[in-house]
Parts: C-alpha cells; structure tokens; sequence
C-alpha cells in the first residue's frame, strides 16, 4: 500500500492492516488527530509498583488505560483491539535484555499480564502541524529522534533510572507556540523537559540518537525536548525484572481517541 494511502487510514482500518502483519513501520505522521500510545506490559505482581511509577512519573509516563489482567483488550481508548497484535513492532526484556523484537506476541502471552497504555508524543504531532509548525521527522519521513538524559525519576518499589526524550528542531521565532500548543496536551507528554541546551541534560550528539533516527537541525532551529514514553523501556533496562514486553520505540498503538479531547485533562 502507498504511503499516501496509509496515512488515509482510519485508525480501527490501520490497527487491522498492523495485526495482519502488512505495515510493521514507525506510526508517525499516521491517522492525523488521532491519539497514538506506548506500551508497557508486565506480570501482576509488578503492576502495582510501575503504576506507583508512572504516577510519580507523570510527564514520561502519563497512563491512558490500564487493562484488566489477561485481557488483551481495552474499553477506553479503543475498539476492535488487540493489544498483542495492534502494535507494528514489540520488545521482549528478560531479566532487562532486550530479548527479541517482534511484530506479534501472541505467542509469549500469559494470563497474569497487565498492559499500561501510556501517551505518546506523536499526538501532539497534528496540532503543531496544524499551529504551522513543521515537525521535521515527518517531513523526512523517519522516526523521531529520541535519547537517554541525566534526569533522574522518582522510584516507586524496584522501579528507577533516568529519563528518556524525545526531539524536534523548531525555529527560533516558534519555540514559544510550540510549548502553548504542548503544554495543552499533558496526557501526552505536555511541555517541553528542556529547550536549546541539551548538554544540561547529558546529551553530546544530537546526530546519534539513542532510539529512533536522526534529524535535519537547520539554522536558526533550536533542538526542543520532551518528555518521551520510551523512558520505561531504560527503567526496565536499569531495574531488570523477568520478564516486560514493550513496544518497539516509534511504533505505536493508534487509538479511537482524538487528540482534541486530550487537551487540558
């Protein structure tokens, strides 16, 4: 199918093709307005703590929904879902090795599992778009560029590490019109962490990011950093537990949920 095309999709049309296994890529710039979400699935004994975490946590992990435990469904942010299948791309951690990346994970799916869907940066993609700002991983057509920092999280049980960001290069004359328009949004991640400085925050190569691809910085673009939902996956990293699958970096869980009815909550 055309990328054009794609990006035409419904999101319950776009899930469908994913858990048919016919688009595997990164979900940015797909189902315009529509809310797009991380993962993070764990055994029950450790749900309580990672959700302590992400309470603690708010503006790396802010929680969507929770599922109940085994189901691979959700009643909040979408229908006609299959957590196991709907995502493009999955890690699997044991003991905090990234084990494997996979397209489903049916196939390592227990009924003691709990799944955390946690808002994405990509859905206030749209409406920074839509306030005239250019968002320089769509126009490339790659992934958002994403990063490790030095700022600590507040640990919750055997949960702790650092932050995870994600990156985009917005002009001088429109830095403050982005954060209006993500400080909006803080269910998906809101404000930006850090603006114009990321020495201040532990990163020294902007062009070798730690997850996803690197971008075009033009002149007179300053690079703007948010909070990214990547940062549990370093968390399980740090933390080690048995077994975590997640979603691979980039590629999310497309929602039912406009971005629009996100703003303010």
């Amino acid at each position: 199918m055309a990328s054009d095309d794609i990006k035409s999709l419904s999101p319950v049309e776009l899930r469908r093709l994913i858990r048919e296994g016919k688009y595997t890529d990164n979900t940015s710039g797909l189902a315009p307005g529509y809310t797009q979400a991380n993962l993070v699935i764990l055994p029950k004994d450790l749900a309580y703590d990672f959700l302590l975490f992400t309470q603690r946590n708010p503006k790396p992990c802010p929680v969507l929904e929770v599922s109940d435990v085994g189901s691979k469904k959700l009643t909040e942010m979408a229908t006609d879902v299959d957590i196991a299948r709907d995502f493009p791309k999955y890690r699997i951690y044991k003991k905090g090795v990234l084990t494997d990346e996979v397209t489903d994970v049916d196939d390592v799916w227990r009924d003691d599992l709990v799944s955390f869907i946690i808002g994405c940066s990509f859905s206030f993609e749209s409406e920074m778009i839509a306030a005239g700002i250019e968002v320089r991983n769509i126009t490339e057509g790659v992934n958002v560029p994403m990063y490790d920092t030095n700022i600590p999280l507040k640990s919750a049980g055997q949960f702790h590490g650092n932050m995870v960001v994600s990156m985009r290069p917005i002009p001088e004359d429109q830095v403050i019109e982005a954060v209006k328009v993500t400080n909006s949004m803080p269910k998906v991640h809101g404000a930006p962490i850090q603006i114009g400085n990321p020495e201040h925050i532990g990163i020294t190569a902007l062009a070798h990011p730690d997850y996803g691809d690197a971008v075009t910085i033009k002149d007179g673009e300053v690079p703007v950093f948010w909070p990214c939902g990547v940062t549990p996956q370093n968390v399980i990293m740090q933390t080690k537990p048995d077994f975590v699958i997640t979603h691979s970096p980039g590629h999310m869980l497309v929602t039912d949920v406009k971005n629009t009815a996100l703003k303010y909550l």
